[in-house]
């Protein structure tokens, strides 16, 4: 049975490209209760996020491979939930411009720096980020629903920019590609050649 179970991990990670795809589709032809739908599928979308990496490593199989892959369709779920978003709430999108702007520039950032140094995408999967990520998830099914957002906005923007200067730092404090890096004190720790403990749920 184990033969079967080791491919959860992969339909999970390949269930958030379905997502994405539904996502985009809903926001384009706006049926009877899309937002409530995509709502949910941004929510289940973070449940596979975080159960995917958590059964892999319970069976074994939490490869290099694998969580590149795992960042890789992360930022295509995200990116497809901001531009549904966008599709639903223009308006928003329009008087936040300026703030959404330097948050996607810093987000591009990290993937910059990584591919000019390890010509490699970013898979750090920091603490901090997955902190960050719980704010987006709000703020994005708030912006959904009411095509407004506040202090969830403000607070998911200053999350964001924190999390993606300490993301640049890992980066280049770190000497060779790391992936499951938890965070800046981590790299150090790492540059300096000391083992470092990772959390078995969320940095196997």
């Amino acid at each position: 049975m184990r033969k079967y179970y080791i491919h959860i991990p992969i339909l999970l990670i390949y269930s958030r490209l379905l997502f994405s795809a539904i996502i985009l589709l809903l926001s384009l032809t706006q049926p009877q209760y899309y937002r409530v739908i995509i709502s949910t599928l941004l929510v289940t979308g973070l449940i596979t996020d975080v159960f995917d990496g958590i059964i892999a490593r319970k069976l074994g199989v939490s490869t290099v491979k694998l969580r590149r892959l795992d960042s890789f369709i992360d930022q295509i779920f995200w990116l497809s939930a901001l531009v549904g978003s966008y599709l639903i709430c223009k308006e928003f999108f329009k008087e936040n411009t300026l703030l959404l702007g330097v948050l996607l520039g810093a987000e591009a950032l990290t993937y910059i720096v990584s591919y000019l140094k390890f010509k490699k995408e970013v898979a750090t999967h920091a603490i901090l980020s997955k902190v960050w990520t719980l704010t987006i998830l709000a703020t994005l099914v708030q912006i959904i629903n009411t095509c407004d957002s506040s202090w969830l906005f403000a607070t998911c923007f200053y999350v964001g920019i924190i999390t993606r200067i300490e993301i640049i730092a890992i980066l280049i404090i770190i000497e060779k590609w790391e992936n499951d890096v938890p965070s800046l004190y981590h790299a150090i720790l790492i540059r300096r050649g000391k083992p470092i403990k990772r959390n078995k749920l969320f940095n196997g």
